[in-house]
């Protein structure tokens, strides 16, 4: 009944073709499971309660489905990293790569073909997150309905900009990321320069 449950509820937001793979990883490990709201600091999250012994995994419910899926498995290769080596490894080491990988290699064939090349250079080296590769985060947000074609590297700095229907001011560079003030709050905050925005209009 928990198996048909899970199955109701992660279908709707992946690929079809991966579904039955997902749900073979939950009925393994049979961790809580929970589709958020959207989240500005991340895309999904793992934490494991030592009180209960519970292992819980979040995905935000707004990605599209091929982001929704490389989100999942990133989270469900802390849980078998946890599993494996404790916190006796770092949270985003090799352990944590070798298993993200291979996840990944597993539904490699999901992917279309916009895609595969990206995901198979993130698959060599995995970063900690997705949104840090820049090649692989355009790939995937080619994949959203209503795209915008603007970048925030192609945003000057001072220039202000709408990401996530907020309007924020670019105000510094930082490798692969931009420091930016959202101008109702002041707050400062590392948005990717891959990430897809909307300038403001004139």
């Amino acid at each position: 009944m928990l198996s048909v449950k899970f199955r109701n509820v992660i279908q709707k937001y992946l690929p079809e073709e991966a579904v039955d793979y997902c749900c073979d990883l939950w009925e393994s490990h049979r961790f809580d499971f929970k589709v958020t709201r959207r989240r500005a600091t991340k895309l999904g999250d793992y934490r494991y309660y030592f009180q209960t012994g519970r292992h819980c995994i979040t995905v935000n419910g707004d990605l599209n489905p091929y982001s929704f899926l490389i989100t999942y498995l990133h989270e469900v290769a802390h849980l078998k990293t946890n599993l494996a080596h404790g916190r006796h490894v770092k949270p985003h080491g090799e352990e944590w790569k070798e298993n993200f990988s291979s996840l990944l290699l597993a539904v490699r064939d999901v992917f279309p073909e916009e895609i595969l090349k990206p995901l198979d250079n993130y698959i060599k080296n995995p970063k900690a997150s997705s949104c840090s590769d820049a090649a692989l985060l355009k790939a995937l947000n080619g994949c959203e309905k209503g795209e915008p074609t603007v970048y925030l590297s192609e945003v000057s700095l001072g220039e202000s900009f709408i990401f996530n229907k907020k309007i924020y001011v670019k105000e510094q560079r930082k490798r692969t990321r931009s420091v930016c003030c959202e101008v109702s709050t002041g707050r400062k905050f590392l948005i990717p320069d891959a990430a897809p925005i909307y300038k403001v209009e004139e």
